[in-house]
This record gives structure tokens, C-alpha cells and sequence, in this order.
């Protein structure tokens, strides 16, 4: 019982926060109740809530932990609302639970409704990156790619490709990708002083 209170209090706390201070669009309230009543019903299949608190690991299912700051940044640079913000959003609460292949299935499903979403297709390349624990697979790099070929200005695409692309060693093309975007951004900008900190990370590895 104890379980059940603490579950409805949270989903109600959320949605009151969600709307009254995260200032979510009235468009984007159905989908943003939906991902937090499929919560709610994920903890009444899977989860015991009669049962005493008792903490456990979580287990190892197949990615990486969800990176929060990776998922912030994306809302920084690229689309916060609209119908791909919805999608993202849905797809964050499945990273946040560990269900990597979900949160790709539900953008792939955003995607077969607006397949020229650069927002999107950045999203399902992270959300692919992911998946694979950190590693570029051939997917993601076509999502970067194709969110890059339909947003060329875009500073999200470039940054996030070349992001994966210098976890993954390919050092040159990151660089490559995150220079004229360094010397396009504000001067002073969070973003900048981040580039161009990686930038000479990589020109030291580089010996240049």
C-alpha cells in the first residue's frame, strides 16, 4: 500500500511540476500524462507494491546508464517542444528505466510519422548509441548523417556526431565536424568554451 501511495503522490508532484514550471505547452500535456500513467502501470505489472522497501542493484540490460547531461544538452541545442519534443521526451523516460531498445523503437515510431525530423534522427542516433553501451554503430552513424543532411545549419547534428565520433577514436572527423561550429558559436557561449576545450583535447592527442 505504501508503495501505491508513494507512486501516485510522485506522478501527481510531476505533473503539477511539469506544467506549472517546467511551462510545457498545452499540446504537448496529453503525451507528457501518457508517459506518466504508462509509468505508473510499468510499477503495477512489474513492480510489488504490498511488498517493504528493499534496495537492489539494477540489473545490466544491455546499454549504458542514461546520461541526464546528454539528454540536457540535446534540449538545449535541438527542438524542446513540438511533436518531436513529445517524442523525446517518451523516449528519455525509457532510457531513464534502462529500456534502451524501447526508447529507440518509440522515435522510430516518431519517425514513420515525420521522417524529415532532424530532431528525431538526432535522438534515434543517440538513442542508438546508447543501445550499443557507446559504440557508433553503423545506424546511428546514418541517423547523424541523415539529421545533418536535412538541418545543414543545425548546430545539434554536428555536435552530437561529433560527439559519438570522438567516444568512438575517430578523432579527425570529430574535429572536423566541431571546429566551424566552435568558430560560428557566441563568443563566450557555454557551447563554445566546451568545443574548444574538446578541440584542443584532441589536437594534443593528435600532436598537432
Amino acid at each position: 500500500m505504501t508503495g501505491w501511495i508513494i507512486a501516485t503522490t510522485l506522478v501527481i508532484f510531476v505533473s503539477v511540476a511539469l506544467v506549472a514550471v517546467g511551462r510545457i505547452p498545452r499540446t504537448a500535456w496529453e503525451i507528457t500524462a501518457a508517459a506518466l500513467l504508462l509509468g505508473l502501470a510499468g510499477y503495477a505489472w512489474q513492480g510489488k507494491p504490498g511488498l517493504a522497501g528493499s534496495p537492489r542493484q539494477a540489473a545490466d540490460k544491455g546499454g549504458g546508464a542514461f546520461d541526464e547531461k546528454l539528454a540536457e544538452q540535446r534540449r538545449g541545442l535541438a527542438e524542446r517542444y513540438g511533436k518531436a519534443g513529445q517524442w523525446l521526451m517518451l523516449s528519455d523516460g525509457l532510457g531513464r528505466q534502462g529500456k534502451t531498445k524501447e526508447a529507440a523503437n518509440v522515435l522510430l515510431s516518431g519517425l514513420r510519422e515525420t521522417p524529415d525530423d532532424p530532431n528525431l534522427w538526432l535522438g534515434f542516433g543517440n538513442a542508438l548509441v546508447a543501445h550499443a553501451g557507446g559504440v557508433l554503430s553503423p545506424s546511428a552513424d546514418f541517423a547523424y548523417r541523415r539529421a545533418m543532411a536535412i538541418d545543414p545549419e543545425g548546430p545539434a547534428p554536428r555536435y552530437f556526431y561529433g560527439l559519438a565520433l570522438a567516444r568512438a577514436g575517430q578523432l579527425k572527423e570529430a574535429r572536423a565536424l566541431w571546429a566551424p561550429l566552435a568558430a560560428s558559436a557566441p563568443e563566450g557561449s557555454e557551447v563554445r568554451e566546451e568545443l574548444e576545450s574538446n578541440i584542443a583535447r584532441i589536437d594534443a592527442l593528435l600532436g598537432v
